[in-house]
């Protein structure tokens, strides 16, 4: 099967092409440090043989954060080096997994319950989430040169502590994706307007993150390729947004949604058109994900010319050991613990 052979992402190999996506675990304090829970959920899908793992949203500052129980990434100290420990454990477990952080802004989606001395919410426009969120107030220079700065400070720490990769957040409207659309960015100064003032945070910081990044290791990015309130509208903000940036990324993860809270109807492989609309556009490999969980789908993804990876969330909740289930070659599988063979 075309899913369980050997596949590059830019100069990175990778085992297969199942791909573990970042999802958010909200089970740190507010620290934003790891704990063994950490240890244990990633460990275990190393175990399993997942080809590429994606790290949970990670903040690139306090104040960025979802909510108080997410990673953080914003300093040198506990952060670091007990996510340092947490990359090179998954290599001690399966030196054949690569490990990929996704670096976040929550932006105005930022969860205030959960934070209750947390007021400062910022946004490209001073426009709420919803009727429960509060009012963010729209950026100005300073704060979007240190939103720049936290994205690029945050990707050496990650280079740093040895991840194979970085995936920029710029999905399910966080900040980033509130910059890309035009339902969220009102903004009339070189930050808003036109397709290539929305795009110009993100591609600044990619831009700059190019200038020191290794060419071994990925960087990618995130999108939620149409939003519900408008999929025709925003389908195409979007498509203009990865002409904008495809040069500076490796591969491009597809998701939707987020903006709004509108919702698609879920059903199996549900943002699989959104996939393949953007892999027609660009040579870059494509990351497809949503409700994804037999091996006959993720196969039909690979093979219709969809996508060229396939992301599971949910399934590899359930089950970590998926690829070592599905796999027919799975017992010639060189790094399965010697204590999981006699199993296959």
């Amino acid at each position: 099967m075309q899913i369980f052979e050997k596949s590059n992402i830019g100069k990175v190999s990778l085992a297969n092409k199942i791909v573990m996506p970042p999802m958010c675990m909200y089970i740190t304090d507010n620290s934003g440090v790891a704990n063994q829970f950490h240890f244990n959920h990633y460990g275990a899908r190393a175990i399993g043989g997942v080809g590429l793992i994606i790290q949970e949203a990670t903040a690139v500052n306090k104040n960025g954060r979802i909510t108080n129980k997410d990673l953080g990434l914003w300093d040198d100290g506990d952060q670091f080096e007990v996510l340092k420990n947490l990359v090179s454990y998954v290599k001690l477990l399966n030196p054949s997994t690569k490990m990929m952080v996704q670096l976040a802004h929550a932006g105005r989606k930022v969860d205030v319950n959960s934070q209750k001395d947390f007021t400062d919410i910022i946004a490209p426009s001073s426009i709420k989430f919803n009727d429960k969120s509060l009012q963010p107030r729209e950026m100005n220079d300073q704060d979007i040169a240190n939103t720049k700065k936290d994205f690029i400070e945050a990707t050496k720490r990650a280079i740093k502590a040895g991840y194979d990769g970085v995936e920029i957040h710029a999905a399910h409207g966080y900040l980033l994706h509130s910059f890309l659309s035009s339902a969220s960015n009102k903004r009339t100064d070189n930050y808003g307007g036109n397709a290539e003032n929305r795009v110009r945070l993100l591609k600044e910081i990619l831009t700059e993150i190019r200038e020191f990044f290794p060419a071994d290791k990925i960087l990618s990015i995130r999108i939620s390729a149409a939003d519900y309130y408008n999929v025709a509208e925003s389908l195409k903000e979007s498509i203009e947004a990865v002409h904008s940036v495809e040069s500076l990324v490796d591969a491009i993860h597809v998701s939707s949604g987020g903006l709004t809270d509108n919702a698609p109807s879920v059903y199996p492989m549900y943002q699989l058109n959104l996939a393949k609309e953007i892999k027609q556009l660009t040579s870059k490999p494509i990351i497809a994900v949503g409700l994804i969980n037999t091996k006959e789908e993720a196969e039909y993804v690979v093979k219709s010319g969809s996508a060229d990876f396939v992301a599971m969330g949910r399934e590899l909740l359930r089950n970590p050991n998926w690829v070592l289930l599905n796999n027919p070659n799975a017992k010639d599988l060189e790094n399965m613990p010697l204590s999981y063979k006699r199993a296959f």
